[in-house]
């Protein structure tokens, strides 16, 4: 029994420092002609912005929105969900906590013991693919970090912005569903990336 385990670790450790690899090898090679500049990664967290209350914020295509699902005081938004070339499905979106407390994320943080160090993160995120019933979690590095946002304290009334990383589904499924903690589904549609 020890043995199996053992060996369903060091194969899930293998495949976890292969998928890193992978994330890193893309986004280093990232080069589109202008000058040797590197392109933006996919893979790194939403820009904060800083804006100001009196100019009004221009609509851009990344500011659509795909799902939008409500537990109590918190609302969860997605604004894009896009796979890329390297077989990963990049999710992003804001949180906003309209109630009267703080708000940490403790309750969607993963199950999991390797995942225990990301504390109130997206961590326990999930992608369901219904049509091929799988469900895709949360990707992690090496050292088990999720390779997704991990929030600070979210005051009320405030918003954060947030991402998480999955591996993609197969080439023809484009319709899946979010879901984290106790969040009612959203189902989005993956679009392709560049």
């Amino acid at each position: 029994m020890n043995l199996r385990r053992t060996t369903t670790t060091r194969r899930a450790l293998a495949a976890v420092a292969i998928t890193t690899g992978l994330v890193l090898s893309v986004a280093g090679c990232g080069g589109d002609g202008d000058g040797g500049q590197p392109k933006s990664s996919s893979t790194s967290a939403p820009a904060e912005k800083d804006t100001d209350p009196k100019q009004p914020e221009s609509e851009s295509p990344s500011d659509k929105t795909l799902a939008e699902t409500k537990d109590g005081d918190l609302t969860v938004t997605i604004t894009s969900a896009t796979r890329d070339q390297g077989g990963f499905v990049n999710v992003t979106g804001t949180v906003r906590n309209g109630g009267n407390s703080s708000w940490m994320g403790a309750e969607w943080q993963s199950d999991e013991r390797e995942l225990a160090v990301n504390g109130g993160s997206l961590s326990g995120a999930s992608l369901i693919d219904t049509q091929g019933k799988k469900k895709y979690l949360v990707l992690r590095d090496t050292t088990g970090r999720c390779l997704c946002t991990k929030f600070s304290r979210l005051r009320a009334g405030d918003s954060a912005s947030w991402y998480a990383q999955f591996p993609a589904p197969p080439e023809g499924t484009t319709e899946v569903t979010f879901q984290v903690g106790s969040m009612p589904p959203a189902p989005i549609e993956i679009s392709e990336g560049e």
